[in-house]
């Protein structure tokens, strides 16, 4: 039987092949070992499930550094040159590559054209036999139509990583014979709307059979739901609607092979109007199944600013909180914790808390004063000269260490600044092995980054780039010692209701305008879990501008620039520079830190060049096909200037 098996997987990895290009990878390395062969998955309820479950297995790791595009793909957060230890690659290609500009079309960087192939073909592989009621004699009515519902919401997941990815990719409804004619292989990439539309049908036909709440949840968490199948709508058609494939003149001679145009330049304002009511639909289903906002339970022994704080840093950390709409069991973080992590005294190790992942300073920038606006807008504070020196007073001392001195920049800001950047000086409060008082902020933990300093003691490829590190990564329970680093993991929040409330926002305004009061709603509700008045109240009261939030073109970029700031370091910008057709001019600004060589404060803070990054438009904003695929497939065509 095994033999018979292989032999079936070997033909079908050469229809993919056919299809992707495809290298001669064995694709029976990315199905788990315990899961059950085409043989035999289909004879019984327990071997059905295991299937079930190799096509829950190809969803994004993105808990881990190397693998999500979002992390080092970009601008966001930078890595030393080193690359040592989660970062040594042995000298092949990572998605920091990408950003460093050495994206090629012979060997695509952290491309997932192929894989995603492969599991929409075990999606079908899954879905032909399952939908056939003379098979899995003992599945129920009801769980039949939930595993249908899971695995066409996956294939529909699977589709939009790639549509995000590529564009204009070819659809597979349904599995091609092995036994085909080569020319029925060759598939065509259909036109991006088209795309759409069926991905929005497979959401929709899933949706209803899918559970609005988990209610197993010791065994169940991270399946799919009803709020994340609406969620995964919403991003789709806010993407679609946004300007990279909306309106977008770059794409007028992006066509196949046949003359078909792959991706219509006209704008179409319907798209925005879609994309509302799918983003309020989401909002609206996740709150039913009692998603909110997370809120931390204030401690008696922490000042309300670490309190505040902690209800910023526990959305992400604190596991299967509220505000989890999707959670991806399959994505832990434990290693991306030890890579954020710096050091916070001598006892500290390095080699367990690596530091490695680095904000620049263009990061630093783009977060609020402590009213609540940008920097550059904010008419009552100065932030000029970003580097002048400063001693934090006994009123800051739980932001900024008392009697410590650090950069006017690190000052003044508002709190999603502090709970998610520690710095030199910054305070970092971890509940466990805690210096303070009765575990208190008290005398607690602080960074000290200067060269020489715990923060910044030298080891080679174990530090930190621009001297910020990424403090929102870290859940409060890490520990460390001159020998070990124990984390306490959680699933990677692949969707949080925060992410709902802005893209329905961004929706309503570019469909309706700011005359539209539930745009504010969802932003101020944003704004004040992060500790901030609302939009129009701190516009109006500090801003340069103070009816900035009154326009459309002044609301759009209120609201992008709050939805960088809340979703910062989540892997959320890489792919919204993307969309909104603002990579160009981000990713072609310089990566800057502060100059870490450098042990005295004057010398520290002095904005140096780490890499200058380059964004070649339009060629860069999709990702290149393999080379290959168009000498196996010659039907393809490849993304404009590859």
């Amino acid at each position: 039987m095994m033999k018979n098996t292989y032999q079936y997987l070997t033909k079908v990895l050469l229809v993919v092949m056919l299809l992707v290009n495809l290298s001669c990878k064995k694709y029976l390395d990315v199905v788990p070992d315990n899961v059950a062969t085409i043989d035999n998955a289909f004879t019984s309820r327990n071997e059905a499930e295991k299937y079930l479950f190799t096509c829950y297995s190809y969803l994004p790791n993105n808990a881990w550094p190397l693998s999500n595009h979002g992390f080092l793909g970009g601008d966001e957060m930078w890595i030393p040159n080193s690359r040592r230890g989660t970062f040594d690659t042995g000298g092949g290609a990572m998605i920091w590559d990408v950003a460093r500009g050495s994206q090629n079309a012979g060997e695509p960087i952290a491309g997932v054209w192929n894989s995603m192939f492969v599991a929409i073909r075990q999606c079908n592989i899954f879905l032909e036999n399952v939908s056939d009621e003379n098979k899995v004699f003992d599945l129920t009515i009801d769980l039949r139509q939930r595993w249908i519902a899971e695995v066409k919401l996956l294939k529909a997941y699977y589709n939009y990583q790639l549509l995000r990815m590529y564009g204009p990719i070819p659809l597979i409804d349904k599995n091609i014979d092995i036994s085909a004619p080569t020319e029925q292989m060759q598939v065509k990439r259909v036109p991006f709307d088209a795309c759409v539309d069926y991905i929005v049908s497979l959401i929709d036909e899933a949706t209803p059979f899918l559970p609005v709440v988990i209610g197993e949840r010791a065994t169940e968490l991270g399946r799919l739901t009803q709020p994340i199948a609406l969620s995964i709508k919403a991003k789709l058609l806010v993407m679609a609607a946004s300007p990279l494939f909306n309106g977008n003149s770059d794409y007028t001679n992006f066509k196949d092979k046949e003359g078909t145009q792959l991706i219509d330049p006209a704008f179409s304002a319907a798209k925005w109007d879609r994309a509302a009511l799918a983003a309020k639909a989401a909002v609206d289903i996740s709150e039913q199944a009692g998603i909110q906002l997370y809120r931390f339970v204030p401690l008696a022994n922490l000042s309300a600013v670490t309190n505040q704080q902690m209800s910023i840093r526990n959305s992400i950390s604190e596991r299967w909180n509220v505000e989890r709409v999707w959670g991806l069991s399959n994505s832990n973080a434990t290693t991306l914790q030890r890579v954020a992590m710096g050091c916070l005294a001598a006892g500290f190790n390095a080699n367990n808390s690596n530091g490695q992942l680095s904000a620049p300073l263009k990061m630093v920038d783009m977060f609020y004063s402590a009213n609540g606006v940008p920097i550059n807008e904010d008419r009552t504070l100065d932030f000029t000269n970003k580097n002048q020196l400063r001693i934090a007073t006994a009123d800051e001392k739980f932001y900024i260490n008392e009697g410590y001195q650090s950069a006017r920049i690190n000052f003044d800001r508002e709190p999603r600044f502090y709970a998610d950047l520690g710095f030199d000086g910054g305070v970092w409060y971890m509940i466990a092995n805690n210096p303070g008082v009765n575990g208190s902020d008290v005398g607690t933990f602080y960074m000290q980054a200067k060269y020489g300093q715990p923060g910044n003691a030298g080891v080679e490829g174990y530090y930190n780039e621009t001297g910020y590190f990424i403090k929102k990564l870290v859940e409060w329970n890490l520990t460390n010692s001159t020998s070990a680093n124990t984390v306490r993991s959680y699933e990677w929040p692949e969707i949080r209701l925060a992410d709902l409330y802005l893209i329905y926002a961004e929706a309503l305004n570019e469909a309706k305008g700011p005359a539209e009061t539930d745009i504010f709603k969802y932003l101020d509700l944003i704004r004040d879990r992060a500790g901030l008045k609302g939009v129009k109240e701190s516009w109006g009261s500090y801003a340069l501008n103070p009816t900035k939030y009154a326009t459309k073109e002044g609301l759009r970029e209120i609201i992008k620039r709050e939805r960088t700031i809340e979703l910062a370091f989540e892997g959320s910008r890489f792919w919204d520079l993307r969309r909104w057709k603002d990579a160009a001019v981000a990713l072609n600004a310089p990566i800057t830190g502060w100059t870490i060589s450098q042990a005295t404060a004057a010398g520290y803070y002095q904005p140096k060049v780490i890499f200058s990054q380059t964004f070649v438009a339009p060629r860069d904003y999709l990702w290149p096909i393999s080379n290959g695929a168009f000498r196996v497939n010659t039907n393809l065509v490849q993304n404009p200037g590859w």
